[in-house]
């Protein structure tokens, strides 16, 4: 989408960036962090948490957590969720995406992403893109989800990638999905929230669960962009080889709410931004 068309001052780097995201996530070619190398806590919400609809996702508002990198810092501050998959796996378009969003004090963020799949071993989506979203989808991605997910971001890191020690060449190795208890718990009230701008609040939350689920693989890690206008860069990316799975119903209840809200992949870092490359074929 020419996100740059709906407002040029603001949204420049969507289309001139060249460490844009989301990208396809082949095998051997990222950096692997290894779960032991990151210290990732989030207390269960023994209360439920704030769930709400931005017209541009579903989100849910975090109470706590906390990502350590080395001497960074992050803390939790909310997640949200792609239909489909923003990042490819080696090509392929996944049911879902969670996006957990941390941001330090200086407003640096670092964000884990987690494939969602179907529990029967399917997904809707497949290798071929999928349509653009129409202008009024975009548009409307412009409005609530930034404010807590698009603050100000330093410059791109660099050679140790901003923090991380003992980044490892491995081989990947990709567990079978996890059926997820707190995925299903939340999505059970998304029929609460169906329009934008409502809100509810979800029962008690055993994130250690989802934790748990995720550490127990390693992460294709990269300095990319957030995928939503203003796409500034120097975003952290952690996307987790453990996949979490949802039942095809919740899938289909979750889609009827929040429909299409993926942004298209990009290149790869380093490489000409895609909307450059567009123009100059015209």
């Amino acid at each position: 989408m020419n996100w740059v068309a709906l407002a040029p001052e603001t949204n420049s780097i969507c289309a001139t960036g060249m460490r844009q995201s989301p990208i396809n996530m082949v095998d051997g070619v990222f950096h692997m962090v290894p779960s032991s190398d990151i210290k990732l806590e989030i207390p269960d919400f023994t209360e439920g948490a704030e769930f709400e609809n931005l017209g541009t996702t579903v989100e849910v508002v975090a109470k706590g957590g906390s990502l350590q990198l080395s001497e960074a810092n992050y803390t939790l501050r909310q997640f949200h969720f792609h239909l489909p998959s923003e990042h490819l796996d080696n090509g392929t378009s996944i049911a879902m995406e969670m996006h957990m969003v941390f941001e330090t004090a200086e407003k640096d963020i670092a964000v884990i992403g987690v494939f969602i799949d179907l529990d029967n071993g399917g997904s809707p989506a497949t290798e071929d893109p999928i349509a653009t979203p129409t202008p009024t989808a975009a548009a409307k991605r412009r409005g609530f989800h930034l404010r807590r997910q698009e603050s100000s971001i330093a410059p791109s890191p660099t050679g140790s990638f901003g923090g991380v020690q003992g980044f490892l060449t491995v081989p990947m190795i990709k567990a079978p999905g996890i059926t997820s208890p707190v995925l299903e718990t939340v999505f059970s009230k998304v029929g609460e929230i169906k329009t934008p701008g409502t809100r509810t609040s979800t029962p008690p939350l055993a994130m250690g669960s989802v934790v748990q689920a995720i550490m127990g693989g390693s992460f294709q890690s990269y300095s990319g962009s957030l995928t939503t206008p203003p796409c500034k860069e120097g975003v952290r990316w952690f996307v987790a080889t453990q996949k979490l799975q949802i039942s095809t119903a919740t899938f289909e209840s979750v889609r009827s709410v929040i429909g299409f809200n993926a942004r298209y992949p990009q290149n790869t870092p380093g490489q000409p931004n895609m909307l450059q490359l567009a123009r100059a074929q015209v």
